[in-house]
C-alpha cells in the first residue's frame, strides 16, 4: 500500500474511534498544553509591552538623548527621517526672583510636544483638584507648591527667571519623567521653550541638561539607536524604559519568573497526561495493528498510520488550543482594561506558533515511545492475545521523554536554573518517594489476612502491580504538589510584594534639613505622622580611590561601579543599622575605632561586587575638598523597594561629624492632610519637602496587575491536573472492568465494589497527597532561595494534602471508574 492512501485510513479510523476515553482525554491533554503556553505567551508579551510603555511614562519618551550640550543637528535629522516623534527639553538651575526674595530653583523648558509618554498634572491652586494635560503657553510659568510657600506668592503673581517675566499660571504637581529624580534639592518651575533664550540664563559653559525625546515604532527606535550609538559624543548618552526604576524592575522580574514557573507546571502536567492517553492508546490497538499487518501492510506501514492519526489529532488538538489561548489571554486583558495602559502591544503570532509547537514537541516526546510498540505487534497475535510486542528500551522511552519535557521548559522559560529546579527536583523526589511508596505498598500484605473483604479488594488491586500504583501515586502526587507549589508562591510572593509596598509606605521626602532645624523639624513631624524615618546625616562626596589605586582603573565601563564613581554619592552615618538593611559580611560597629585604626564603612553588596571590593579593603573619599580613608568592614543587602531613606555607604559615627551637613528623612501622610504640609513648608522655608504619591500609586497599580495575572494562570494549572487525573483513570480502565466484571459474576454486590473503590483511590490519594508535600517543601526549599531570593520556612498547611489527596483522587477515582461497575458482566465476559 502506498504512503498516500495511509492518510483516509488514518483519518476514517480516527473518527470511529473518536468517542474512545483515551482520545478525548489525549485531545483535552494537548488542548490543556497549548493553550496554556499559548495564553501565557501572549499574556507574556503584551504584558512586557505594556509595561514597557507604562515605564516609558517615567521616561516622558521611548528612548532619551541626554548630554551636557545640545544633540548635534545630524542626530535630529536622522530620529525625525526614521518617522519618530521628537520633544526638546532643557534643564537647568536658576534663581527666581520676586519682590519677596529669591529663590534657588530647577527650571524646566520643554516645547509643545513634552511630554510623549504620560500626561502633565496641574492644579489651580495649591494641593488642589489635578487635572491632567495641557502644558504652559509662552509667557506662562508651572510651579510647585513648595516655591510659593518659600516666597510667599500665589497663582496669578509673576516671577523673573533671568531677564523673562513670566506668569504663575497653574501649580505642577507631576511631571512623568521626575519619577527617578527625587532628590532635586529645589522647587520646580515648568516654561516654555519658547521663552528660553529670552531669559538669558543659558550660556557657553552654563551646567545645562540637554534631552532629546523621542516616541515611535520599536523598528524605528531600535535602528535609532543602532545609529546613534558608535556617535555619541562623551556627554552624551541613550536611555529608554530598561533603564528605569528599581522598584518596577524588582516586581516584574519576579512576576515573570512566577508566570513561567506557572507554564512550566502546566506543560509538564498536561504532557504526563499525553503520555499516559497515548499508552492506551497503544496497548488498545494491538489487535488492530496484529490485523493489519495480516492485511498487508508493512511494520513501517502500521506504524506510519497509528502515527498519522495521531498527527491529525496533535493538530487539531494544537490549532484549538491555540485559538482558545489567544481568546483567554483577550479575556484577561478585558479583566486588566483598568489597569493597562490605552496601547497594548498586539503581540503577533509568535507565541501561537511557539504553543503549537510546544503541543507537538510534547506529543512527539510523550506518545510516540509507547506508540512505537505498534510497529511491533507480531501477525500471530491474532490467534494468540498474550503475544506482546517486543517493549522499547527504557533508556529510550523515558530519555526522549525527558528530552521533549526539557526542551519545551526551557523554551518557556529560557531560564536554566528554574529548568533544573522543577525538573531535577521532581525527578529526584519522584526517584526517592518513589521507592519509599514500593516499600510502603510491600508492607501492608501482612495486613491483608484479617482485614474485611473491602479493604481486602482495595488493598489487593495496589498490591497487584505495585509498580503501576507507585506510578499512579506518583502522577496524582505531581497534581498535588503543583497545585500547591504555585498556591504556596501566589500566596508568599503577593504578600512579598506587598509587604515591600505597604499601605503606609512614606510618600513624601524631606531633604536639606539643616543641623539647627533638625531638632524642631522631627519634633513637628511626630506631631501629624508617626510613620516617619529617622533623620539621617548627607554629605555629598566621590570615591576617588581603593586600596590606593584610581577608582577609574578598578571598574568596568556601564557598570553600577562606574556610574557611582562618576558622580558624587550621598555619604551617612549611623549608629544602628537601618531598617531593610541586611548585612551579608562583615560586622556592625561594635566600638569606638582605636586611634591609629581606620574608622570602618560599610557598602552596599551590589555595589561593593561592581567595584570588586573585599573586607579590609581601603577607600578614599573626596568630602568637600578634603580626603577621608575609610576601612571596609561589612557589606549589606539593601531593600530598594522600601521608599525609606537608602544609602550606598555608611559610615562609622564620628567619622564625619566635623564636615558640614543637612539631613534627611521619609515620612507618611494619610491624604486630606495637605495643609499640613504647607505649614511644615512655610515654619522650614530651607526644607526641601517632595511628594512622591504618583509613584507609589503607578507600583501598586502595577503589583495589582502581577496578582490578577498569578490568580488567572492557576486555572490553566487547574485544567492540566485534571487531565493527568482522568488520564491515569482511563489507563487501567479496562482491567477495572474485566475485574469488576468477574466479581460481579462471582456474587460481589455494588456496594462492595465502591467501597472497595473508595479505599483503593482514598490511599492513594493519602499517598500522593504525603509525596506531594514531602516534594513541595524539597523544591521550595531551591526556589526560593536561587530563583525568588526569599527565606524559606517550614509550612505546616502543607500536611493537609494527605486529606485533600484521599478526598479529590478518591471522589474523582470512583466517578472515573463507573463504566466498570455499570458494564454487564455477560457481555464483558463474552469480550473476553
Amino acid at each position: 500500500m502506498k504512503r498516500l492512501p495511509l492518510f483516509p485510513l488514518a483519518l476514517r479510523q480516527l473518527l470511529r474511534d473518536a468517542r474512545a476515553g483515551e482520545l478525548r482525554v489525549l485531545f483535552f491533554a494537548l488542548l490543556v498544553a497549548v493553550a496554556a503556553s499559548t495564553a501565557i505567551g501572549y499574556f507574556g508579551a503584551r504584558l512586557n509591552g505594556a509595561m514597557l510603555l507604562r515605564a516609558t511614562e517615567f521616561l516622558g519618551a521611548d528612548l532619551v538623548l541626554q548630554g551636557s550640550s545640545p544633540a548635534e543637528p545630524g542626530q535630529v535629522n536622522r530620529g525625525t527621517a526614521l518617522g519618530l516623534q521628537h520633544a526638546r527639553v532643557v534643564e537647568f538651575s536658576s534663581v527666581i526672583a520676586t519682590d519677596n526674595g529669591i529663590q534657588l530653583s530647577s527650571i524646566k523648558a520643554a516645547n509643545d510636544a513634552y511630554p510623549l509618554r504620560g500626561e502633565l498634572r496641574s492644579a489651580a491652586e495649591p494641593y488642589g483638584v489635578e487635572t491632567a494635560g495641557g502644558g504652559p503657553a509662552p509667557g506662562e510659568a508651572w510651579v510647585e507648591p513648595r516655591l510659593l510657600a518659600a516666597l510667599d506668592l500665589k497663582i496669578g503673581d509673576s516671577i523673573d527667571v533671568g531677564m523673562k517675566t513670566l506668569r504663575m499660571s497653574r501649580v505642577l504637581t507631576y511631571e512623568p519623567d521626575r519619577a527617578g529624580n527625587f532628590y532635586s534639592l529645589t522647587p520646580r518651575v515648568l516654561i516654555n521653550l519658547a521663552d528660553l533664550e529670552a531669559t538669558g540664563v543659558v550660556q557657553p559653559g552654563s551646567r545645562v541638561s540637554y534631552r532629546e525625546l523621542w516616541r515611535g515604532e520599536p523598528d524605528a527606535l531600535a535602528s535609532y539607536r543602532d545609529a546613534l550609538s558608535n556617535n555619541l559624543a562623551a556627554n552624551q548618552r541613550l536611555q529608554d524604559s530598561r533603564d528605569g526604576n528599581q522598584q518596577i524592575g524588582g516586581a516584574l522580574g519576579k512576576a515573570e519568573r512566577y508566570l513561567n514557573m506557572a507554564s512550566l507546571v502546566a506543560v509538564l502536567l498536561a504532557g504526563v497526561a499525553v503520555a499516559l492517553s497515548a499508552s492506551r492508546f497503544a496497548t488498545r490497538r494491538f489487535d488492530a495493528s496484529a490485523l493489519l499487518r495480516c492485511l498487508g501492510l508493512s511494520r513501517r506501514q502500521a506504524l506510519s498510520l497509528f502515527c498519522l492519526q495521531l498527527a491529525i489529532l496533535g493538530s487539531i488538538a494544537a490549532v484549538c488550543g491555540a485559538a482558545l489561548g489567544w481568546l483567554a489571554q483577550l479575556g484577561l486583558f478585558e479583566l486588566l482594561q483598568g489597569l493597562m495602559p490605552a496601547q497594548i502591544p498586539p503581540g503577533g503570532v509568535g507565541p501561537a506558533l511557539a504553543g503549537i509547537a510546544t503541543g507537538l514537541v510534547a506529543l512527539a516526546g510523550f506518545a510516540l515511545p509507547p506508540l512505537a510498540a505498534l510497529g511491533r505487534v507480531p501477525p500471530l497475535r491474532v490467534l494468540r492475545r498474550d503475544l506482546l510486542p517486543v517493549p522499547a528500551s527504557s533508556w529510550l522511552v523515558y530519555g526522549a521523554a525527558l528530552f521533549a519535557l526539557g526542551l519545551i521548559m526551557w523554551r518557556l522559560s529560557l531560564d536554566l536554573l528554574l529548568t533544573f529546579a522543577l525538573l531535577g527536583g521532581g525527578l529526584v523526589a519522584a526517584l526517592l518517594l518513589g521507592g519509599l511508596l514500593l516499600l510502603g505498598l510491600r508492607s501492608l500484605r501482612r495486613l491483608l489476612a484479617d482485614s474485611p473483604l473491602a479493604w481486602r479488594l482495595g488493598l489487593g488491586q495496589l498490591l497487584r502491580h505495585p509498580l503501576a500504583a507507585a506510578g499512579q501515586s506518583l502522577a496524582f502526587g505531581l497534581i498535588l504538589l503543583a497545585m500547591a507549589l504555585i498556591a504556596l508562591l501566589r500566596a508568599e510572593l503577593l504578600d512579598t510584594w506587598q509587604n515591600q509596598l505597604p499601605k503606609d509606605a512614606p510618600n513624601y521626602f524631606a531633604l536639606n534639613i539643616l543641623p539647627d532645624d533638625k531638632n524642631n523639624f522631627a519634633q513637628r513631624l511626630t506631631e501629624f505622622s508617626a510613620e516617619a524615618a529617622p533623620l539621617y546625616p548627607v554629605i555629598p562626596g566621590r570615591l576617588t580611590a581603593i586600596n590606593g589605586e584610581p577608582v577609574q582603573q578598578i571598574v568596568s565601563k556601564e557598570s553600577t561601579g562606574d556610574r557611582a564613581v562618576q558622580r558624587d554619592l550621598s555619604l551617612t552615618w549611623a549608629a544602628d543599622l537601618p531598617q531593610g538593611n541586611t548585612l551579608s559580611e562583615g560586622q556592625w560597629w561594635q566600638v569606638k575605632p582605636a586611634a591609629d585604626a581606620l574608622p570602618g564603612v560599610s557598602v552596599e553588596a551590589e555595589l561593593a561586587l561592581s567595584l570588586k571590593l573585599k573586607l579590609g579593603d581601603q577607600l578614599t573619599f573626596t568630602i568637600g575638598g578634603l580626603q577621608r580613608q575609610v576601612q571596609v568592614t561589612s557589606l549589606r543587602t539593601v531593600n530598594w523597594d522600601s521608599f525609606q531613606p537608602n544609602f550606598y555607604m555608611i559610615f562609622q559615627p564620628e567619622t564625619l561629624q566635623d564636615l558640614p551637613t543637612t539631613y534627611l528623612t521619609s515620612f507618611y501622610l494619610a491624604p486630606g492632610h495637605d495643609q499640613q504640609v504647607v505649614a511644615l513648608s512655610r515654619a522650614f522655608p530651607a526644607v526641601t519637602i517632595l511628594q512622591v504619591d504618583a509613584l507609589l500609586a503607578q507600583l501598586r497599580s502595577i503589583l495589582a496587575q502581577v496578582t490578577l495575572a498569578v490568580e488567572y494562570v492557576l486555572l490553566f494549572v487547574l485544567a492540566a491536573g485534571l487531565a493527568v487525573l482522568f488520564a491515569g483513570l482511563q489507563a487501567t480502565l479496562d482491567e477495572r472492568i474485566r475485574q469488576g466484571a468477574l466479581l460481579r459474576a462471582l456474587g460481589a454486590g455494588r456496594g462492595l465494589l465502591v467501597k472497595a473503590r473508595r479505599i483503593e483511590f482514598g490511599l492513594l490519594g493519602a499517598a500522593s497527597g504525603l509525596l506531594a508535600a514531602i516534594g513541595c517543601e524539597l523544591i521550595t526549599l531551591v526556589l526560593y532561595r536561587y530563583a525568588f531570593d526569599l527565606h524559606w520556612s517550614p509550612h505546616p498547611w502543607l500536611l493537609l494534602l494527605p486529606v485533600i489527596g484521599a478526598l479529590l483522587v478518591g471522589g474523582a477515582g470512583v466517578y472515573g471508574t463507573r463504566r466498570a461497575l455499570n458494564a454487564s458482566p455477560l457481555a464483558v465476559l463474552r469480550e473476553g
